[in-house]
């Protein structure tokens, strides 16, 4: 590697470490010629699936494109960098390991819903009424029921859907008990 103080061709490492979760490798240089020290980052260059759009064009991933509907989702909420970059790591290693040379962004936009729920609920709601097109507040309301159902035990699950299913009985019987009909 030509060193970038002086241009000379020839440099010798003079350390080496993983960084980024193994997925780089940093290594810091020393000049031969004028002694400079630098630091350089290896990643492997691995080609993206290309995204298929919902009107069917197609176009290269582009992980800015990423990072910022993410962030956008995640603004003014207690969530690090570095989990924002976990998630965006998450997506990516998703995306290879479909194997596939292209991917419609459906996929991609779920699978930013998955990392975003489990990052911040807020944040996952306000990328699925964009993502989903809420169109008024019953399907936020039913956004924010499921999330809650998937958070509770099994235990509030089924005491939600028994409660659910007594009151829709009392009102076809007009009794508040389930089992016991009017009779005409």
């Amino acid at each position: 590697m030509h060193c970038p103080f002086c241009a000379h061709p020839e440099t010798k490492v003079i350390d080496s470490r993983l960084v980024a979760d193994g997925e780089q490798i940093r290594r810091r240089r020393e000049c031969i010629l004028c002694g400079e020290r630098f630091t350089t980052f290896e990643t492997a260059e691995l080609v993206m699936p290309r995204v298929i759009k919902q009107d069917g064009k197609r176009e290269p991933f582009d992980e800015d494109k990423l990072r910022s509907g993410i962030q956008r989702a995640l603004e003014k909420r207690p969530v690090s960098i570095e989990s924002i970059e976990a998630a965006i790591t998450h997506i990516k290693q998703k995306l290879r390991a479909t194997g596939e040379r292209e991917v419609a962004s459906r996929d991609v936009g779920e699978w930013v819903m998955d990392e975003l729920r489990s990052l911040d609920e807020v944040a996952f709601v306000r990328f699925a009424s964009v993502y989903r097109s809420f169109k008024d507040l019953e399907e936020f309301r039913a956004e924010i029921e499921r999330i809650s159902l998937k958070a509770a035990s099994p235990a509030v699950v089924k005491a939600v859907e028994s409660s659910t299913l007594a009151s829709s009985e009392t009102s076809e019987t007009g009794t508040d008990d389930p089992c016991k009909k009017e009779s005409s």
